[in-house]
């Protein structure tokens, strides 16, 4: 639990400082806080979030051509935001590395299926 506390705290850092993401760290923090409680993490089970976005990918290991969109868009603007707001070159080019790696992750690594198809044993039905 206490390394839940101390990823949440380096959450909510990186959601004030461009450099720092924030998002792994959340995801941490409620990793940790999940383990630590069988109430936190049935409760985290039963949530919209959870049953949307991460049973669905854990199962199919693929996505929707709109949540692929919509998540690279939303990161994108996080990565510029920072490259804009950092004075920093060495730092701007990681991050520019970075998001055209994400670019290249998403499209040839992730599986791309149509709204409401399912993938069983690697083939669409």
């Amino acid at each position: 639990m206490l390394l839940g506390f101390i990823f949440l705290g380096i959450g909510i850092a990186g959601t004030v400082l461009p450099v720092l993401p924030g998002g792994p760290f959340y995801l941490l923090a409620s990793y940790c806080f999940a383990k630590s409680s069988e109430r936190i993490e049935n409760w985290f089970k039963r949530t919209t979030f959870y049953e949307k976005y991460v049973v669905g990918f854990w199962q199919t290991k693929a996505m929707t051509r709109k949540e692929k969109i919509r998540i690279n868009l939303i990161a994108d603007f996080f990565i510029l935001f920072s490259v804009f707001y950092v004075d920093i070159l060495f730092v701007r080019v990681i991050l520019l590395a970075l998001g055209i790696y994400k670019h290249y992750y998403f499209v040839k690594k992730i599986k791309t299926v149509k709204a409401g198809k399912k993938i069983v044993n690697g083939d669409s039905d």
